[in-house]
């Protein structure tokens, strides 16, 4: 039998434990435990939850990576067109992990209403376009269909939508303006099916989406031309390696451009975001690993006498060491256990029900985002006993420099 642990739980069993003098301090060292563990918990959801929601939204608008002409063009629009002939089109078969290719088209124009006119992007989009991502956006009507016959169905930002007092179903002219200022611009009227919300203002401020069609006919395009392509990948974090990949394997005369080099600025930001992380899960474990290594002292002072019959009757240092452990164990546990309880409680309640808004205009989402996976969860959990327990080996070395003949005497 492991006696140590025999004596850690009998010791932890008694009433005389639970209203000794140590008591206060043991139950302030689980609430540091279990403080430490929520605010950790919290912090890894909305931090990594912040992160791939911004991530998805950026992706929504431009794919993983997009290949496009070699121009000096700056501007959204897309002058020279790209023939969708090409080896990687539709399916990219030399590069692994490639879930979808699409063609695309952008050209600018001015949303004109009776009272009001805005410019912006039409993104021009075709029956290959994944609707996946704005599937979630979609606050009302339906999403596009561009399959059949080239049509004039739009979909809209609610941005935009408020801005210029438009309304699910109703109707806009676009005026798509010429290089040539003598020559009349081209009119289309479109028809509103759908408002998304992506929350990331800044391309909602800017793109509505229609057929491709359009933008062919306006250009004086080919039926087989676009302004860029869009690849979309199996796994986000191979997504530089996959760019060189794709660029070694498209045309000359093509680029090929990561959406973490396109917006460097948005995804730079987003990565302090880790930092943050790592800097309070270490402060909260530093934290109440001295809470734990005060009630440790507190408690070895309180069985000093214990410790000395102990050693009286011949069991080792390491051997009276390891009992303590097993009970500062016990406690690190039990605040885990609140802890998660707790944590847990946040983080699903602002999961359903969005507790918590966010500006969008600053943090590009309406509301905290979270991010629940059962692997940080664990590791977490176990992380914080190990370290709390190395911390702990310290202070119970005190244990070996303890008499037997003081420590019966010790009052």
């Amino acid at each position: 039998m492991n006696y140590e642990f025999f004596i850690a739980k009998r010791i932890i069993g008694s009433k005389a434990y639970k209203s000794s003098i140590s008591a206060p301090i043991i139950k302030i060292g689980i609430a540091a435990i279990a403080i430490g563990i929520v605010v950790m918990m919290i912090a890894i959801a909305t931090g990594i939850g912040l992160q791939h929601k911004i991530r998805d939204k950026v992706v929504a608008f431009n794919g993983h990576i997009t290949i496009t002409n070699y121009d000096s063009n700056s501007s959204q629009e897309n002058i020279v067109p790209i023939s969708k002939d090409q080896e990687f089109y539709p399916e990219f078969k030399n590069v692994e992990g490639i879930s979808h290719v699409q063609a695309v088209a952008a050209k600018f124009g001015v949303i004109r209403t009776k009272t009001d006119f805005e410019g912006v992007y039409l993104k021009g989009v075709g029956a290959d376009y994944n609707w996946n991502y704005f599937k979630e956006f979609l606050l009302e009507g339906k999403l596009p269909d561009y399959t059949g016959k080239r049509n004039e169905e739009v979909l809209i930002s609610q941005f935009l939508a408020n801005r210029l007092k438009l309304k699910l179903n109703e109707t806009f002219q676009m005026v798509f303006p010429k290089d040539d200022p003598e020559k009349l611009p081209n009119i289309i009227t479109y028809h509103i099916v759908g408002i998304y919300n992506s929350g990331f203002q800044d391309f909602d401020a800017n793109y509505i989406v229609g057929d491709i069609r359009h933008l062919q006919r306006i250009n004086r395009w080919k039926d087989n031309q676009i302004g860029n392509f869009e690849v979309f990948i199996d796994n986000y974090n191979e997504i530089e390696r996959k760019g060189i990949e794709i660029y070694q394997n498209i045309p000359s005369v093509l680029n090929a451009e990561t959406i973490t080099n396109k917006y460097a600025s948005i995804f730079d930001w987003i990565q302090i975001f880790d930092k943050n992380i790592y800097g309070i899960i270490g402060i909260m474990i530093l934290v109440a690993g001295i809470n734990m290594i005060t009630a440790l002292l507190v408690l070895i002072l309180e069985r000093t006498q214990m410790i000395g019959i102990l050693k009286a009757i011949g069991s080792n240092n390491w051997s009276i060491r390891k009992l303590f452990l097993y009970n500062a164990s016990y406690l690190i546990l039990l605040g885990l256990l609140w802890g998660n309880i707790i944590g847990l409680g946040l983080i699903f309640a602002q999961k359903y029900f969005k507790l918590f808004p966010l500006d969008p205009s600053v943090y590009y989402v309406t509301e905290v985002p979270i991010y629940v996976n059962l692997g940080y969860i664990i590791s977490l959990n176990i992380g914080t006993l190990l370290l709390c327990l190395l911390m702990l080996l310290i202070p119970s070395y005190i244990i070996t420099k303890i008499s037997p003949v003081k420590a019966i005497r010790f009052e």
